[in-house]
């Protein structure tokens, strides 16, 4: 670090919790933060940057190396203090319970104990049609099973029509993989 302020405190370790200042690095970005802590063995700064959409609030890791230097703006309340922080628990209650359903529903999509080779048509198939597996079979919109070797012969149940645009699909993505495998994409 090069420079520092008028106060002469360039030695980020001085920098007090809660500090706001402006910074410029030596790869030239410049930015306002507020001081959350430093730590020494790493010589890293933690800053947390206000954001111009609401009360959520960036935070930067920033090695103190590669601070050109800094202006004290001013002393503000230390940020980690519990009396001050906000936490929307419905929120964030929400949120987690979407992340556990997208990946549930993500891991359905994956069959267990079936070659890649299957898992591509499920994933053609999942494209344009409701798919689902059941074990080793790929269930088609709850009426058309495609059982291995995932050929159009090994398409059976369904409607004729059901049926017939389930082959059609098979029959391209087997090309298609085709021409992968042998170089051909």
């Amino acid at each position: 670090m090069e420079g520092g302020n008028s106060n002469n405190n360039n030695n980020p370790e001085e920098l007090a919790v809660g500090c706001l200042l402006s910074i410029r690095t030596t790869l030239g970005d410049e930015f306002e933060g507020q001081v959350v802590t430093f730590d020494r063995p790493s010589n890293i700064l933690v800053l947390q940057e206000a954001s111009k959409h609401g009360p959520r609030r960036n935070i930067r890791l920033l090695k103190a190396n590669y601070i050109k230097d800094f202006t004290f703006l001013g002393q503000a309340e230390d940020p980690l203090d519990p009396t001050n922080c906000f936490l929307d628990l419905a929120a964030l209650q929400a949120r987690e319970e979407v992340a556990i359903r997208q990946a549930e529903a993500d891991a359905e999509r994956i069959g267990v104990g079936v070659t890649s080779e299957a898992q591509s048509i499920f994933d053609a198939l999942s494209k344009t049609l409701p798919v689902r597996w059941d074990k080793t079979v790929i269930v088609v919109m709850n009426d058309v099973r495609v059982g291995s070797p995932y050929h159009p012969e090994s398409v059976v149940g369904g409607t004729p029509a059901a049926n017939e645009r389930v082959k059609k699909v098979l029959e391209f993505e087997r090309k298609r993989l085709q021409l992968r495998s042998s170089g051909g994409q």
